[in-house]
Parts: C-alpha cells; structure tokens; sequence
C-alpha cells in the first residue's frame, strides 16, 4: 500500500510539474489570458479534469508559476547580497547574475515580463508581492550600510526597489538579444553604467525633504 502511494505521488509530482511546463511553453509566444486550460493538458497529454488536481484554473497556474520563477530570483540576490563586495564588484556580480540568469532561464524571465503589467489580476499581484519580498531582503541588507549616512528607511526601502526594478529591467532587455551578440554586449554595457549612475546618486543622496 506504501509503495503504490508513493507511486502515485510521484506521478502526481511528474504531471504536476509537466503542467507547468506546458504553461510556460504556451506562453512563449502569448500571454495567460491567451492561453486555455485545455491548449495545456493537450501538450502533456491528459484529460482537462485532472487539470483540477492540480490547480484551480488557469490563474492558479500562473501564480505557481510566479512562485518558481522568482523564488529564482530571491535564491539569486541572497546569493548576491552575501559576497559583501565593494560597489564596482557588486555592479559586476549584479549584472554577470543576470545574464547568467536569462541565459539559464529564459522562459521564466519572459513570463514575468510579460505578466508584471498583464490581464490577469492575481498573476500580477503575486509578481509584485515576491518583488516586493526581493526589495525586503535588499532593504534589509544594505540598510546598516545606509544608515550611518542620514538615510531614512523609507529612502532606503526606495534605493532597493530601484535595485530591484534595474535587475527585472535589465533581464527583459536581455531577452531579445543573440547570446554572445554585439546586442548582448551593448545591454550589458548600458546596465553597467546605470548601476554606477546609482550607486554615484546613492554615494551622494540626502533628503532634504
């Protein structure tokens, strides 16, 4: 009895996942709300109800995908924020992160860009509130290094939600461009520059407010 439960766990697990996939691969070239529950189970090959195993719709699927996709990008920027570097090797890691990250996971990056301002309301507020939880742990980190110059916390809270909206920024520029292209090298060139132009901006900031 053991066994077969865990066989159909794992079965479970295995279709689970395959859904997901097939959102994603749907999604390559349309948005959520253009893509139907059964365009799904058609590519994995099961019958539209045991979609309901799953999820509860389609927005539900979203909102898992959301979870994966980001809970990438938190794994990224903890990994980030723990190296400690000075500014100009932080602004490297940064965006040597990135790329490595849209290389590695295209498909989830182009979901988040297109979904961040998309149709379907409860895929959107997800993607803003795992951003926001990624702007929490910048906030958190960089705030001792802030502090001691005047910033306030909410200022703070604001360099990292600047931090965070470079890097979803940078990604989504990063997309459309050949790996290894002259495209990619001019993103990459301009990311670098602009995360100096803030750091400079940070250096320098006061609120006179």
């Amino acid at each position: 009895m053991t066994h077969s439960l865990g066989i159909r766990q794992a079965q479970k697990q295995k279709t689970h996942r395959a859904l997901l996939e097939a959102g994603l691969l749907l999604m390559k070239d349309q948005s959520l709300s253009s893509v139907s529950l059964r365009e799904v189970t058609r590519v994995v090959g099961v019958v539209p109800a045991s979609f309901y195993r799953h999820f509860h719709d389609m927005a539900d699927l979203g909102v898992a995908l959301v979870e994966e996709c980001l809970g990438r990008l938190h794994v990224m920027v903890r990994a980030l924020l723990a190296e400690r570097r000075r500014d100009e090797g932080r602004i490297d890691g940064t965006v040597d992160a990135v790329l490595r990250h849209v290389r590695a996971y295209p498909a989830h990056v182009r979901f988040i860009a297109r979904e961040r301002y998309g149709g379907v309301q409860a895929v959107r507020e997800a993607i803003a509130e795992e951003l926001r939880g990624v702007a929490d742990e910048v906030a958190a980190a960089f705030a001792s290094e802030l502090a001691p110059d005047g910033w306030r916390e909410d200022d703070v809270r604001m360099f990292a939600e600047l931090y965070v909206d470079h890097m979803v920024l940078t990604a989504t520029a990063l997309l459309e461009t050949p790996p290894g292209s002259e495209a990619e090298r001019q993103v990459v060139d301009t990311a670098h520059r602009q995360l100096r132009l803030i750091t400079l901006g940070r250096r320098h900031w006061r609120d006179r407010g």
